[in-house]
């Protein structure tokens, strides 16, 4: 009788594989030209798995220009905030985020990255002749379990006056009742005053469901895209700011093909960027901080 045969491991076994798939794009760009951002860590980090992650999404390197722009606008907004006296960063669901070691930081910066052990513990292995720019710390830790990230923020929120938030590819894998839990969490420290988040219209989490991979639909799927947009977080503690759309931003960085360049001249109302596939880079303050 023969044996039963094992069914091969999936390419994107779960979303901390999505980090390798996004480290390939940030290779792609480091290797241009005219790279809007560096990142010499980032062929290394996404490894032969997020080589073949890429190779297998339906879009191929249409993917590239909103991972890219995602990037270049967080690097941006982190400058800033750290402008403004910012002295700690927490990077949640950190993935494999080089910033700490690519980025021009003050070394007396607090970076804190918070992610599950598999993903962190693969990153300090590649990166463990590597030296941060700042002081970076790395907690191990299941977002998802309430109780404990409650307590790592209060820890963290008692630790310094002016922390940045990061949730950087997060968010559109939550459901909207676990987003307004974890925005009200990272609400209740004072001291966490600002906060970083990329977010998704409907009308683009419609076009994602439909186009992306069978695989990553099953192993990590898309769930959150609100109907207020960035309002969704204003009954959580948060103000908007700032709200940068990816797509006027990458027409802005020459890195849409043609047809996407005329989708970037259209106007963006709020009524657009619920129907229209639409996502942006937000930035939010803390209420408390005011």
């Amino acid at each position: 009788m023969a044996e039963p045969q094992s069914q091969p491991e999936p390419l994107i076994r779960n979303i901390s594989d999505t980090a390798r798939w996004v480290a390939v794009y940030r290779a792609q760009e480091t290797e241009r030209p005219d790279a809007v951002f560096r990142d010499s860590f980032a062929r290394r980090l996404a490894g032969e798995r997020g080589e073949q992650i890429a190779r297998s999404m339906p879009l191929g390197g249409d993917n590239a220009w909103s991972m890219i722009t995602r990037t270049y606008l967080v690097d941006e907004l982190i400058r800033a905030e750290l402008q403004r006296g910012a002295e700690m960063i927490v990077n949640l669901a950190a993935g494999l985020d080089a910033r700490p070691y690519r980025m021009q930081l003050p070394p007396s910066l607090r970076w804190v990255e918070v992610d599950l052990p598999e993903i962190l513990d693969y990153k300090e292995r590649i990166l463990r002749n590597e030296k941060p720019v700042c002081a970076l710390e790395r907690i191990r830790l299941d977002l998802s379990d309430v109780s404990a990230r409650s307590a790592l923020f209060g820890r963290l929120g008692e630790s310094g006056k002016r922390a940045l938030i990061i949730t950087e590819g997060l968010m559109i894998y939550l459901t909207a009742e676990a987003a307004g839990e974890l925005a009200a969490d990272l609400a209740a420290p004072a001291s966490f005053h600002s906060w970083i988040v990329d977010i998704a219209s409907p009308g683009l989490l419609r076009m994602l469901r439909k186009r992306v991979a069978a695989q990553l639909s099953q192993a990590a799927p898309f769930k959150f895209a609100p109907d207020e947009g960035p309002r969704f977080f204003e009954q959580y503690g948060w103000r908007p700011v700032e709200v940068r759309s990816l797509l006027k931003n990458a027409a802005k960085l020459k890195r849409l093909s043609f047809f996407l360049r005329l989708a970037a001249l259209l106007p963006e109302t709020e009524k657009s960027r619920r129907a229209r596939p639409w996502s942006g880079v937000c930035f939010f303050t803390n209420h408390k901080s005011l």
